[in-house]
């Protein structure tokens, strides 16, 4: 039944009309092929605080506006095109994926954490748990700081959950942007607080520093 369910969805959505340009039918992820295919596509590891962190996108139009809408705007439709522009990637073996937290300051404005659901949908194509052991605290602007003060700042905001007790060895971190990957690496050192050896990141865009 579940099977017939999604086989009817698949249908109805390859007639639905590309998220993008509105003109074509949709064929990769809610895109028509030319939008799919004009993506700003980086598909390569950058390095960023010390750091190796698989891109899927530059951080240009369109994909800059899709990831701003999505996360701003609430245009949540735009989660099945963002999760596969990450799952494009030769994403390494791992034993659950970890996305990006925000502050449940973060969380009360805006309502969702954008990542977390992200992380759903590749969970449930790569059949990968979702772990959490890690809350951030408040997010403030960093505007004046020195860049070790900036690191330092980041770092105290990671904070890892007491009761938490369910290890795994190889994590992937999942996040939107990436600019100076400070947070990444913040999330990394307290994962490996947490008995993580491997600690992997993948995000969907990159921002120039």
């Amino acid at each position: 039944m579940q099977h017939f369910i999604d086989l009817l969805k698949t249908r109805f959505t390859s007639l639905m009309p590309c998220q993008l340009c509105g003109l074509d039918l949709q064929l990769h992820h809610s895109l028509c092929h030319d939008c799919w295919a004009g993506l700003p596509w980086a598909g390569q590891q950058i390095h960023r605080h010390e750091l190796d962190i698989w891109v899927a996108c530059h951080y240009r139009f369109p994909i800059d506006r899709v990831i701003q809408k999505f996360k701003y705007e609430e245009q949540l439709h735009y989660q099945q095109l963002l999760a596969h522009c990450l799952m494009s990637l030769q994403l390494p073996q791992v034993d659950a994926l970890v996305a990006m937290p925000i502050s449940t300051q973060r969380l009360v404005e805006r309502g969702f954490n954008q990542m977390l659901i992200i992380a759903h949908i590749i969970s449930k194509q790569l059949k990968l748990p979702i772990w959490q052991p890690v809350i951030r605290s408040a997010q403030h602007a960093q505007k004046g700081l020195s860049r070790n003060e900036r690191i330092e700042k980041i770092e105290r905001q990671f904070q890892i959950i007491a009761s938490e007790r369910h290890r795994y060895q190889r994590v992937l971190i999942i996040d939107d942007v990436v600019t100076t990957g400070s947070s990444l690496y913040a999330l990394t050192q307290a994962l490996g607080r947490l008995g993580c050896t491997e600690v992997y990141s993948a995000c969907i865009a990159a921002g120039k520093i």
